[in-house]
């Protein structure tokens, strides 16, 4: 396959970006979108020019590291799946593939397609801890819970922090990750204790790193690699008004 890549190149947070053009040949359609951005960086720096900078870690869809917009799309043209995952047979014989970071307030670029998301770091250690007792592990399911429940809780345990939600929000909102961390701590026993201040120390803090409102348009569930969905939201306000009246 050859290709025609604009890719957005930006030195550092304070420096004007811009699209620069770039030409790959031979590119086989079995190869990832990663392992694309590889040959096209070994092609740079043999000719002495500086190789694009991308985040990837795990290359398993795991981490979610690896999160760019793809042709208009956070993680490219597929469905649950991260950019790691998306393979160049999605993509035709001589197209152009426009490849850009995450736009947001709250994620600002650091250098090309590389973005700071220590902001959901900074929303994860809002939410607190999880208070246990200490001394011997207990019996097994000696804490019964609901099989739909347990279900609910590891669907929302599934997001992996990539950003996609709040890349494909009009608004830049951070509620469908925030929805899901609560979500999978609130519908379980162990989360219980801390229920009264986490949703809305979280959502304070959400404010305060400038993501935006939800609108319910359903963006940030359509593009989530791990298919959260948009319930969590609602168990995020439910969890915000009981929290608001203690």
């Amino acid at each position: 396959m050859d290709l025609k890549l604009k890719i957005w190149r930006q030195k550092s947070a304070s420096a004007r970006g811009q699209f620069v053009n770039y030409e790959i040949t031979d590119i086989s359609p079995d190869s990832s979108f990663l392992e694309m951005l590889d040959v096209l960086n070994e092609t740079l720096i043999k000719s002495g020019e500086e190789p694009v900078v991308y985040d990837h870690d795990c290359r398993e869809g795991i981490c979610g590291t690896c999160g760019v917009y793809v042709n208009g799309r956070p993680h490219g043209p597929d469905d649950l799946i991260t950019a790691c995952q998306l393979h160049m047979r999605k993509f035709n014989d001589g197209d152009t593939i426009v490849i850009e970071p995450w736009r947001a307030r709250a994620f600002p670029v650091i250098k090309d397609l590389t973005v700071d998301r220590s902001a959901f770091d900074k929303l994860i250690q809002e939410s607190g801890y999880v208070s246990v007792n200490t001394g011997n592990a207990p019996d097994a399911n000696s804490t019964p819970i609901k099989k739909e429940k347990a279900d609910l809780a590891m669907d929302a345990a599934a997001c992996i922090g990539c950003g996609a939600c709040v890349a494909a929000c009009k608004n830049a909102s951070a509620m469908l990750f925030v929805s899901a961390k609560v979500s999978h701590l609130a519908l379980l026993p162990q989360g219980k204790i801390e229920a009264k201040n986490r949703a809305s120390k979280m959502v304070a803090m959400m404010d305060a790193l400038g993501f935006g409102n939800c609108t319910n348009t359903g963006a940030c569930e359509a593009e989530c690699p791990k298919g959260i969905k948009l319930t969590n939201i609602s168990r995020l306000n439910r969890e915000y008004y009981i929290s608001a009246l203690s």
